[in-house]
This record gives structure tokens, C-alpha cells and sequence, in this order.
């Protein structure tokens, strides 16, 4: 289990109070259960409760079971808090850039860190409302708090109290992953369970991995004033991405003030005189740095422990969930299972879609698969970078042929206006076709931008016809149409360009 820093706790104000009568209010009863439900959600993050709502629409019996609180990590550990937080190291970080705008530097910008954890817990509670306990209720939801067993391939039990089902949904989400590093455990960390929980900025932090999670709350933190450093044991962080779109990101990191280790493992934690002191390893190169918190960003494990099951008939793995197949069956064709539990993929956005999947293919014998979504996601860093579709390396080890059309933001007229002119949009189509197979784009809008991509993907409209699509002017997303026709520059072969050369002088 993750050995978080038990000295951090939620501060009880207004807000938090709030929150937690939305999503686990201390004065619930648990309702009294069906004698069989139609369909029963064990776990009520972004899946269960997605998995929840529809069936509910279609007015289904619907039983949602949640051991903690609903909306899982996205609302209270997550997204939520996490772009909350992120937003407001921006606004600190343009007040100190703002001569790039055309403004003066505010004079002694101090920043108030408490106000920005305040806002976090504002934003949570505000949102935790469309999550709420009540709300489901009043969709016909019965919602029931407790800890979930498996009794039988049709039955569970919730403190002891038996439920029957026809159907279920596993949607149990996933949790932080902690390294086992000698002396972490005496020393604390923290992770995204419980960083939203501070009320004092760390003056110097060690952020343990360079994926998505932790170059956001490095820089997030670093804005806000931490002494901030990431450690990466591989030779680069982010190693999902285009090269060049880390590489812009790594720029951004040193203008920041971050400093960046790679190829460099953590060997060892120990407390002295209050302060934690870390040695690091980096090719036979030894040394130690002192620190006052360290976050850890390694990834998510699935929460399958405790469920018994084995008892249900369902084959899992510790490290990587719940196994299922392309329509989201279990080993038990009763049973189906729904976002970070069972995908590789873990977005929301994933859990949200996987869990409309599972209802379909439950409920109504569906055969929709899960190898059919395309899957956009972004990391939201300053430029952000997001994604859908293939890389060039994975169409590469397919045997396809691929052309890249790629255009630098800085060719982009409100990019200029914007001073935002880092950054590029890249879009992959077949070789002699205009089929969009992946697109890559970094800058700060990208991951709204990406999903303009994403539609035509999954509408079949390729770039030939995006060249076509009128942008309002001026936007970023105008860098989506320059590469379209870039492409339809391509079809004017010198063939082409001769026939109409001998039409115009006719």
C-alpha cells in the first residue's frame, strides 16, 4: 500500500464539509436492496458513476456501491483539483512574464499559497454537486456506502448486507503507486491522494517521475514557488511523446527555474534535522540532496484487492487489473468491467467511454468494442501537449506509410498576437490518402485543439475536407486548416499543374 505522509490531512472548512455531504454524507442510510437488481456498479469514480447514469435513463434497476467517496480520483484527487491548482500557478506565471505581453511586472508578487489550496477546495465542493449522493438518488440510483465482497458469481455483499444482480459492472478505479525505496515509508510522501490537502507551500520538492502527472504539479508547484526537481530513471521524461514535443516541454521546464534529472534512480530516503535527504544514482554517480516533500508520480495501480474475486469467477492481476475483452467481459459473462480497473489507457475520459460500452454490451448483448474508440489525451503542462491516434513509430511497426504535415505555431497569426508561438501541430495521414491516422499538437490550447482532430477521426473526414472547414479568425486552431492545406498542395503534381496550365490558356 502507498506510504502517504499521515500528517497531512484535509483542512474541515466550509468548503470541504460541503464537499463531503455531496459525496459521502455521514448521516446516509444505505436504502433497503431489491431482491435482484438488473444492473449493479461496484465503484462510483467516472466509470461507475457514467456506467450509472445511463442505465439509469433507460430505466434500469440500478444499484451503485462505492467504498469511499463518489467521483473517484478524477473530482477529489485528480483532474479537478490538479487543473484547479494549475491554473493558478499560470496566473502567477504571467504576472512575472507580463513584459512579454506589452505589462509591467507587478511589483513584490508574493504568492498566497493558502488562497490557491482555498481555491481548490472551492472548485472540488462547487462540482462535487453533479456527483452527488442526492442526485443519483433522485435518478433512481440506489446508492450504497461500504465495503464490497464478491459471494458468488451473482452476488455480493456491502457490510455483510447481501445484494443480488443480473448484471454488474466492476469500475473500482486504480490508485497511486509508491516505489519501494528504503526509508520512504519513515519519511512520508506524497502523491495526488494527498497533495491537494496542503496548507503550506513545501519549499523544496522531489518530484519521482517525469510522466504526466509529475511534470504537471512540478511545474504547477515550481510556479508557485517550490525549489522544484524531477527525477526520471529513464533517459528522458514523457517517453510516451513525439521527441520534439518533450523537447519544447523541456525548454519550458529550464525557463521555469526546474531542474530535470534523468537516468537518475532514487536509492534512498532518510530524515535528518527535519528535512528529508535523498540519495540519487546516475551512472555510477552518487549524491544527495535535501528536501522538505517529496511527490511521488509512477503510475496507478488497480484496486482489486478486497473484492474476493475469486469468488465471482473473475481472473485479475495485482499489477495490472482486472482482465477483459474487447467488449469489456470478465471471465464471468455476467460481470463486465469499466475504466482504470481493466484499461491501459486511464483518462476520464476513457473510464467515461469504456463505461457506456459496458452498459450496452451487459444490458443489451452489445458488440461494441473497445479497440474502436479513438482515444485522445493531453498533459497539461505550459505548452500542453496532447495526442490521438498513431505515432509514426507505431505506424512504422504496422508496415504503413506515412505522411506528416506539420506546422510551426509560430506561422500562426494568433499565436503571434498571443506571444504564445512555442509549439507546433503535427497531423499523420496514410501515404496517398488524406486519412487522419494521428496528430500531435503542443501549444498552450492543444488540448482543445486536439479535439477538432479527434471528430474527423471518428467521422471519417479526412484532411482534404478539414481544408475545406472555415476557422474563425483569429484562433490558434487555425495551424489545423494551414496543415490541411498544406496536404492539398500535395495533390498538385507536376501532371496536375500541366493540365491546368493547358486549360487556362485555352
Amino acid at each position: 500500500m502507498p506510504h502517504f505522509d499521515a500528517s497531512i490531512t484535509t483542512p474541515q472548512d466550509t468548503y470541504e464539509r460541503e464537499r463531503l455531504a455531496h459525496v459521502h454524507p455521514t448521516a446516509w442510510n444505505n436504502p433497503t436492496p431489491a431482491a435482484c437488481y438488473q444492473l449493479l456498479i461496484v465503484g462510483a469514480g467516472s466509470a461507475g458513476l457514467a456506467a450509472a447514469a445511463a442505465a439509469a435513463a433507460l430505466g434500469v434497476r440500478v444499484a451503485l456501491v462505492e467504498r469511499h467517496l463518489l467521483g473517484g480520483t478524477c473530482l477529489n484527487t485528480g483532474c479537478v483539483p490538479s487543473k484547479t491548482i494549475i491554473r493558478t500557478a499560470r496566473a502567477y506565471a504571467e504576472m512575472r512574464d507580463a513584459a512579454r505581453y506589452g505589462a509591467r511586472v507587478p511589483e513584490d508578487i508574493q504568492v498566497d499559497f493558502a488562497a490557491a489550496m482555498e481555491r481548490v477546495r472551492r472548485v472540488r465542493s462547487h462540482l462535487s454537486g453533479d456527483d452527488s449522493v442526492r442526485r443519483l438518488a433522485d435518478d433512481g440510483v440506489d446508492v450504497f456506502f461500504g465495503n464490497p465482497q464478491f459471494t458468488g458469481t451473482d452476488s455480493l455483499t456491502v457490510n455483510g448486507i447481501p445484494l443480488c444482480f443480473d448484471k454488474a459492472i466492476i469500475a473500482t478505479g486504480a490508485r497511486p503507486q509508491v516505489l519501494s525505496i528504503p526509508g520512504l515509508r519513515e519519511a512520508g510522501c506524497l502523491t495526488n491522494a494527498n497533495v491537494f490537502n496542503l496548507t503550506e507551500l513545501p519549499r523544496r520538492l522531489l518530484v519521482i517521475g517525469g510522466g504526466p502527472l509529475g511534470c504537471e504539479l512540478a511545474q504547477a508547484f515550481c510556479r508557485l514557488g517550490a525549489r522544484t526537481t524531477i527525477v526520471q530513471d529513464l533517459p528522458l521524461f514523457l517517453p510516451r511523446e513525439e521527441r520534439d514535443a518533450a523537447q519544447i516541454l523541456s525548454d519550458a521546464f529550464a525557463r521555469d527555474g526546474i531542474e530535470v534529472r534523468l537516468n537518475t534512480q532514487v536509492v534512498g530516503v532518510r530524515v535528518e534535522n527535519g528535512q528529508k535527504l535523498v540519495d540519487l544514482v546516475s551512472d555510477d554517480y552518487r549524491n544527495t540532496i535535501a528536501v522538505d516533500a517529496i511527490l511521488t508520480g509512477v503510475g496507478r495501480v488497480p484496486n482489486v484487492e478486497g473484492l474476493q474475486l475469486e469468488a465471482a469467477g473473475v481472473d485479475y492481476a495485482p499489477g495490472t487489473g482486472i482482465r477483459v475483452n474487447d467488449f469489456l467481459c470478465t471471465s464471468n459473462p455476467r460481470i463486465h468491467a469499466a475504466g482504470d480497473v481493466c484499461l491501459e489507457d486511464q483518462y476520464t475520459d476513457t473510464a467515461t467511454a469504456s463505461a457506456r460500452i459496458a452498459v450496452q454490451n451487459a444490458l443489451f448483448g452489445g458488440r461494441e468494442r473497445l479497440s474502436k474508440l479513438v482515444i485522445p489525451w493531453c498533459t497539461y503542462t505550459d505548452p500542453e501537449i496532447a495526442h490521438v491516434g498513431l505515432y509514426v513509430r507505431e505506424a512504422n511497426q504496422q508496415c504503413i506509410p506515412v505522411k506528416t504535415f506539420t506546422v510551426p505555431m509560430h506561422e500562426i497569426d494568433r499565436a503571434v498576437t498571443d506571444s504564445e508561438q512555442v509549439g507546433f501541430v503535427k497531423i499523420h495521414v496514410r501515404e496517398h490518402t488524406d486519412r487522419i491516422l494521428g496528430a500531435t499538437i503542443v501549444t498552450r490550447h492543444a488540448g482543445d485543439m486536439i479535439n477538432e482532430i479527434t471528430l474527423a477521426m471518428v467521422a471519417g473526414v479526412g484532411l482534404r475536407t478539414l481544408a475545406r472547414v472555415i476557422h474563425a479568425y483569429p484562433t490558434q486552431a487555425a495551424a489545423i486548416r494551414r496543415a490541411a492545406d498544406a496536404y492539398n498542395r500535395t495533390r498538385l503534381t507536376p501532371r496536375v499543374r500541366a493540365r491546368l496550365q493547358r486549360w487556362l490558356s485555352r
